[in-house]
């Protein structure tokens, strides 16, 4: 079996990475010219948001045809030759497989709009209520109602996102047998990586009810028991078939013990499990619009939570601060102003020697952060474009309103690479799709130069495969109710040896008192992001830190 605590997955949005035909979207091309750049950091398979053929209004995550390449992007020649080479640098692939919903350009929408009783039987169809409401109340994930009207049927069809992204439904044996020869399709071109997205909605009833509240809503159709089996069934039919395949789901709030048996080996369902709690410390109210500096005791405790838990259960986090739904953690963790590089390897750090498999988003390594854009119509993104006009009707002036979408829009991370501090950040000759800013400070070419961020990313890959007490040690949290310091404890079941982490996140200096038992030995210095504590020395019951340091320490 593949050991995933040795393993470091990168992500490509193709979009943004480097566009190679000059019509400002980021292609398969691109990706194949830049593998020297990505096989520096010596990482082990890439997730590759979606490249399928599809209308684009959900970038990608509404999928029109899930055999084919979307032109925009390549062809399939340029998908296998991309899947060789990497193979030749022994890095895998992931693939996204959105196998809630599908486009409602997919031929299986519309036969289903043609009358064909097979493909009407793969949708959620429904007649309104008596009274000519619509068959339940629910709310789409991107603002308004999670119901359309199918064609002029006199029936509506649910779609929990885009009303252009129909929810499929996994209770007919033909859709999950589709959705088992969709992975397979691709397996035989040599995949055997998978992120399953927003997989864990598929569990809807076969009888649909109206929600009581917003906050009960979620439950009527997010990690239900029947997803297991779901997950279960397709494991066996497709990638279970792998001994060396790994995957992923989009599991956004779902509870530890759910969790623990999607990813445990023993259940068969998936390798390990994307959650987002810990990016939800800086929401007011659960609103991810509604902006409140970050909660760190929270956010410490719920990453301790899930590293026990998930521990003790024999389940398998996915570890990350980044991706392409989320705005740059730098901006919401970090300082992008004053201590943008040490900030930026001090999260690294805490992530990158926890128990789990890390997982670096396309720029990471670079330290990039928000663009600074100044208008509304830079966006492009659907569920920022909507927030938008919902905080207006909520009473927020323009500025309000663009204020908070600037700070958490999804557009944030899907800025094009920065690969030069040229006009285009070296991404294009031609018009970008989505407008870089800030490339004359934060490029490839000036990091790999003269920065610090892309090496301490390679010092830390390197550590996890070389580290047992990284790749498969135990967790202890650490001083829990320090103001400024996340700190943990890794160990193993047969062996003396220890893992000591410290990380400051905020930029003022700080003392910590060790726990006794660590003080007076020598703690050997693995990786730090400061002058400070960078020698090994006899570990002290007082432990200064400077703004934003990091520093971890093996003890024998």
């Amino acid at each position: 079996m593949t050991n995933l605590g040795k393993k470091v997955i990168y992500q490509i949005y193709p979009k943004s990475f480097y566009d190679s035909n000059g019509d400002g979207i980021g292609d398969l091309r691109g990706i194949i010219e830049k593998l020297p750049y990505i096989a520096k950091l010596n990482i082990d398979m890439i997730w590759f948001n979606p490249f399928f053929v599809s209308p684009q209004n959900d970038n990608g995550y509404d999928i029109a045809d899930y055999y084919q390449i979307d032109p925009k992007f390549g062809t399939m020649a340029d998908f296998e030759e991309l899947v060789s080479k990497l193979k030749a640098l022994d890095i895998g692939v992931m693939l996204d497989m959105v196998l809630n919903h599908c486009s409602t350009s997919n031929e299986w929408f519309q036969k289903a709009l043609a009358g064909e009783q097979k493909y009407r039987d793969y949708f959620y169809l429904r007649p309104p209520k008596d009274n000519g409401d619509l068959p339940t109340n629910w709310t789409s994930k991107f603002g308004g109602p999670a119901w359309s009207k199918f064609g002029d049927t006199g029936l509506y069809y649910l779609h929990l996102y885009d009303p252009t992204q129909a929810d499929l439904d996994w209770h007919n044996p033909a859709v999950r047998q589709e959705a088992a020869n969709i992975v397979n399709f691709w397996r035989a071109k040599g995949v055997h990586g998978f992120r399953f997205d927003v997989i864990n909605v598929t569990g809807k009833s076969e009888q649909l009810l109206d929600s009581t509240d917003p906050a009960q809503e979620k439950s009527l159709y997010t990690d239900t028991p029947v997803v297991h089996q779901y997950l279960k069934e397709l494991n066996h039919n497709s990638f279970g078939q792998d001994p060396h395949s790994i995957t992923v789901g989009e599991m956004s709030s779902a509870d530890l013990k759910t969790s623990v048996e999607y990813s445990t080996p023993s259940e068969d369902e998936l390798s390990m499990i994307f959650t987002f709690h810990h990016l939800k410390v800086d929401y007011k109210n659960g609103d991810k619009w509604d902006t409140i500096p970050f909660d760190f005791i929270k956010l410490k405790q719920t990453l301790a939570d899930w590293q026990k838990a998930m521990d003790q259960g024999g389940g398998w986090n996915a570890l990350f601060w980044n991706n392409h739904d989320q705005p740059w953690a730098l901006n919401r963790f970090g300082d992008p102003d004053k201590y943008r590089e040490r900030s930026a390897m001090s999260l690294a750090t805490a992530l990158h020697l926890l128990r789990g498999t890390p997982y670096i988003y396309m720029g990471e390594e670079l330290g990039m952060v928000d663009p600074n854009y100044t208008s509304i119509n830079d966006y492009v993104d659907i569920e920022a474009l909507n927030a938008y006009q919902r905080l207006l009707k909520q009473g927020l002036d323009q500025k309000q309103a663009f204020t908070q979408v600037k700070k958490k829009a999804r557009d944030n991370s899907r800025v094009p690479m920065h690969w030069d501090a040229s006009e285009n950040a070296g991404f294009s000759t031609g018009k970008p799709w989505l407008k870089p800013t800030g490339q004359d400070q934060i490029n490839v070419e000036n990091e790999l130069q003269h920065g610090m961020i892309f090496n301490y990313y390679q010092q830390l890959i390197k550590l996890r495969k070389s580290e047992k007490l990284i790749s498969d040690g135990h967790f202890t949290h650490l001083i829990p109710d320090h103001p400024q310091v996340f700190a943990y404890e890794r160990w193993l079941d047969d062996s003396n040896e220890k893992l000591l982490v410290f990380v400051n996140f905020y930029g003022k200096e700080t003392t910590v008192t060790l726990p006794k038992e660590f003080v007076g030995q020598t703690g050997q210095v693995l990786v730090s992001n400061c002058q400070q504590n960078s020698d090994s020395s006899k570990l002290s019951t007082d432990l200064k830190l400077a703004p934003y340091e990091a520093v971890a320490y093996k003890l024998q």
